[in-house]
């Protein structure tokens, strides 16, 4: 039963499976964008059968890639539970979805997505034929509903088409009627079916029922078993008292009372005062004492210029008595 399961295999082919997913996912979102214009030109020209046709298309493209984004999603959740199908021998409950729902989509996405086929041949060889069988015709009805409706082969409501046709013209200002026996049907029947490729929620949010299934939930599905609990609700918001600052036992409050109020410190208002400054008058002698000292550190008073000045006549002096001729020569 579990010979020739290649796990690495698998791995492999699932994480090529979610590249492939978002490359397909871009591209029709991008042709179904190019193609809302076209549609909004047949609506201005008077054309609204044919607008509905290329409305149809897509609709089916819309559908397409939400199924894309869950089957996204499953690869997604097995590479990160990838323990459960290596180490178990039987199918894990928290997998089982997302085993059944790929089994199921893989003949009618392998022309898009080729690996798929690699992943159900796998899943074929350690699960074996019975319940790939099961899968394949969701005897067992673990695929999830949403996927399986968005990939039928049944044409979209009318009533859809008509909706879509109203939004297209909405958002690129175009007048249009639509057929009023065809809304008279809505009452809110597909209000919840529209496609918005511009605010899509992801692949955790709940999703809406299908254009003409039942309903389903977002990432849970009609199988169930992966929905997130719901989120607690937010508590009212509670005034809270002041806190109080304890103060020391020997705290006097009188005498911080009778403490005088301290004062800024103010400049005298009165002109005629004396004001402070950093440099205080010097006379020529401090101030020749003071040049020396910054130019000659080694001279710290004026009375050594006067010694020096006193002993150069006489070394002068003694210097020209014994540099002059002798008169022995």
């Amino acid at each position: 039963m579990f010979k020739g399961t290649s796990f690495a295999k698998l791995k492999s082919n699932l994480k090529l499976s979610i590249s492939r997913f978002k490359l397909l996912e871009k591209k029709k979102t991008e042709q179904a964008t190019k193609a809302r214009k076209d549609i909004a030109d047949y609506i201005s020209g008077g054309k609204d059968d044919r607008a509905r046709i290329r409305v149809e298309h897509i609709i089916r493209e819309d559908y397409i890639v939400e199924a894309y984004e869950m089957l996204e999603m499953y690869c997604d959740l097995l590479l990160a539970r990838f323990g459960l199908i290596e180490k178990m021998k039987e199918l894990d409950p928290g997998i089982e979805e997302a085993v059944a729902t790929l089994i199921w989509a893989a003949p009618r996405i392998y022309s898009d997505v080729p690996e798929m086929k690699v992943i159900a041949d796998q899943f074929l060889h350690k699960y074996g034929k019975e319940f790939f069988e099961k899968c394949r015709d969701n005897v067992n009805a673990n695929v999830n509903d949403k996927v399986r409706h968005r990939l039928s082969i049944g044409p979209p409501p009318k009533v859809l088409i008509e909706q879509y046709m109203m939004e297209i013209a909405k958002n690129f200002k175009v007048p249009f009627e639509p057929d009023p026996s065809i809304m008279l049907e809505a009452n809110g029947m597909v209000a919840h079916d529209l496609i918005d490729l511009g605010n899509r929620p992801g692949p955790s949010g709940g999703g809406a029922s299908g254009g003409y299934g039942g309903g389903s939930g977002g990432y849970g599905g009609g199988g169930g078993g992966m929905a997130f609990p719901p989120m607690p609700a937010q508590q009212p918001h509670m005034h809270q008292p002041p806190v109080m600052e304890e103060k020391p036992p020997w705290y006097n409050p009188n005498a911080e009372a009778a403490a005088p109020e301290s004062k800024p410190f103010q400049y005298p208002s009165n002109p005629s005062a004396p004001t402070v400054s950093f440099y205080t008058p010097m006379g020529p002698v401090s101030c020749a004492r003071r040049i020396c000292m910054l130019a000659f550190p080694l001279l710290p008073s004026p009375s050594f210029f006067f010694c020096f000045f006193c002993f150069l006549p006489f070394a002068a002096l003694s210097l020209s008595l014994s540099s002059a001729p002798n008169g022995r020569d």
